[in-house]
């Protein structure tokens, strides 16, 4: 049995999931060809040895349809023998690729290859892809499969979370954000997207933004107050029966920002990594995948980061960085509390709510961005995690490899 680790890591900015945003023009087999390409080069890649390229994807549909992976794979001259394969477990699918390729590395079923994800929420919407979780009444009142906003609303109501708790870990990740964009934390692993035809490039998470106060975030109205008021609230306390109705208190600031990107990461064993003379960064420890309650749904993350940590016989506090989706303020408020998390160790770069959620690429991102903070930091092991539709989470716990 091989042990599976993480050889370099690659991604995109992330660019504003809209048809201004920066990356619009850019479709997601562009930023995937473009990474690989960059993977190619920056490790002199020889392509023909890597065994597979997963991706994750939450829509795939159109642009992002008809196995991506694959297509990439061709389209960035990677030869006919590189196969590809796609995976959803919806917003974890990212963080869940990196899982599966590094199991398949220890189970000697792959020895190199490339795991990582994409979504251009832009050209690829939410829910356009029509499947029944979103689009069969009968099912979405069976199930209570609610708007992920509802259930984070729901979620703070449990919990008993104050608008002004919300909005102050809202604050703190814009803060985070910015600062370590200012100060070139994420330059080793930015690729910068070139101009094209069609728009402009990027070479910066376009989404950030520093001039955030904790005045501008109180005066924004709820999100998805009018979602509840049209049925979406009845649906959630229907299916849930812990409370008798749902306080509305996220707002635009206090929820995830959609965005366009994609990450690559390049796994292999120690013998591969030999043969490609690349020194490995990090060991995959081990991945958990979880489930809970579909209308609570977004507690799914916590309880996978939980489920790998217990199963590597290690405790939170050993943990040194811990980086989790900001699937809305009232999920990490909760994380911090259960898990005894302080802000130096929980999402110390920012997280999705200030850089931008690209729902298949995001875990992807988050597992890259713990390595490069365990790296800066001299720290030992890092979670990454992230939180889905439908009650699923997928956790990646990974051991940096002293230099």
């Amino acid at each position: 049995m091989s042990e599976a680790f993480v050889l370099d890591y690659v991604r995109t900015p992330r660019g504003k999931a809209s048809p201004k945003g920066s990356l619009h023009s850019h479709s997601p087999l562009d930023l995937v060809v473009h990474l690989q390409q960059s993977l190619e080069k920056r490790n002199s890649l020889d392509v023909e040895s890597v065994d597979d390229v997963i991706l994750g994807c939450a829509s795939q549909v159109d642009e992002q349809g008809s196995n991506i992976a694959r297509t990439a794979a061709l389209l960035a001259g990677w030869g006919d023998s590189v196969p590809g394969g796609t995976i959803n477990r919806f917003c974890a699918s990212g963080v869940d690729a990196v899982g599966q390729t590094a199991a398949r590395i220890r189970a000697d079923d792959l020895s190199l290859a490339v795991a990582g994800g994409v979504e251009s929420v832009s050209r690829v919407p939410m829910f356009v892809d029509r499947g029944p979780l979103w689009a069969d009444p009968a099912i979405i009142t069976t199930i209570g499969s609610v708007h992920m906003g509802i259930a984070a609303d729901l979620n703070a109501t449990i919990e008993g979370f104050s608008r002004e708790e919300l909005d102050a870990y809202g604050l703190e990740t814009q803060l985070k954000a910015a600062n370590a964009r200012a100060d070139g934390a994420f330059e080793r692993s930015l690729i910068p997207v070139p101009s094209n035809e069609g728009g402009p490039g990027l070479d910066h998470d376009e989404l950030v933004r520093p001039g955030t106060t904790l005045e501008g975030l109180a005066e924004l109205p709820p999100a998805f107050a009018e979602l509840g008021e049209k049925g979406q609230d009845a649906i959630a306390l229907g299916a849930y029966n812990g409370v008798d109705s749902i306080s509305h208190l996220h707002t635009v600031g206090t929820s995830p920002a959609m965005a366009d990107a994609s990450a690559l990461l390049l796994l292999g064993s120690a013998k591969a990594a030999e043969k490609a003379g690349l020194a490995p960064r990090a060991r995959i420890v081990g991945a958990a995948s979880t489930s809970v309650n579909a209308v609570v749904m977004l507690t799914a993350g916590q309880s996978a980061v939980e489920q790998v940590i217990a199963r590597a016989g290690l405790t939170a506090n050993d943990i040194d960085v811990f980086e989790f989706a900001e699937a809305f303020s009232a999920l990490c408020l909760r994380f911090r509390r259960d898990l005894d998390v302080g802000p130096e160790r929980l999402n110390p770069n920012g997280g999705t709510m200030a850089m931008g959620h690209a729902f298949g690429a995001t875990g992807a991102i988050l597992v890259g961005s713990c390595i490069e903070e365990l790296e800066r930091r001299d720290g030992r092991y890092g979670v990454a995690a992230v939180s889905g539709a439908a009650g699923l989470g997928v956790a990646v716990l990974v051991e940096r490899i002293a230099s």
